[in-house]
């Protein structure tokens, strides 16, 4: 919480034990195989469309309600953390929602803030990385826009990335070889 205080923008490198981390990583390719993620869209309600040209990754939501143990822990692990801030910064946070995020070769999601323009309820944005083997040069880097700095943060395995929903540009610069990770926001409602 300490960076996040201090910058604005909260990191860990190890928010994800490895287990968990493998877990989740079998979860994500399953769906994969499955045909089950689809192409994430843009906006909320009557907004809500797919542009290509703007974002390219592919998404599923994770349901609180999962009997996979993977998931199941990792909802743990949010729970704890919202309490933990709720505790400790009077945060507020009542909700989360998170879904994988597969960025297949060539995917991008250009600059854009979390926070829809008519729903505030998105706090703040969590992104955890599952990526085992990522280097310099496999893209796929968050790109964080303040106000007289950017901040470009590696997608590597069980990093977590932590800020203000509303307050911060950002986008996801193109992958050279795919990128995986589970999204996120903590809400007001």
């Amino acid at each position: 919480i300490a960076s996040y205080l201090n910058s604005g923008v909260g990191q860990s490198c190890d928010f994800l034990s490895s287990e968990l981390s493998d877990g989740l990583v079998l979860n994500l390719v399953g769906h994969k195989m499955k045909n089950d993620m689809k192409s994430a869209g843009i906006g909320q309600n009557e907004d809500f469309h797919k542009d290509l040209t703007y974002r390219k990754d592919k998404i599923h939501w994770l349901e609180t309600t999962t009997s996979n143990s993977s998931e199941r822990l990792f909802f743990e692990l949010i729970d704890s953390w919202i309490s933990y801030l709720n505790q400790t910064c009077y945060a507020g946070i009542m909700k989360s929602e998170f879904h994988y995020a597969l960025y297949e070769q060539g995917s991008f999601y250009k600059k854009h803030l979390d926070q829809f323009s008519k729903n505030d309820s998105r706090v703040f944005s969590m992104i955890m990385y599952l990526n085992a083997n990522w280097k310099e040069g496999d893209g796929g880097e968050l790109v964080i826009y303040k106000e007289n700095e950017t901040i470009k943060i590696p997608p590597s395995l069980g990093r977590m990335v932590f800020f203000d929903s509303g307050k911060y540009e950002h986008e996801v610069l193109p992958t050279i070889v795919s990128r995986l990770s589970i999204t996120g926001w903590l809400k007001r409602s």
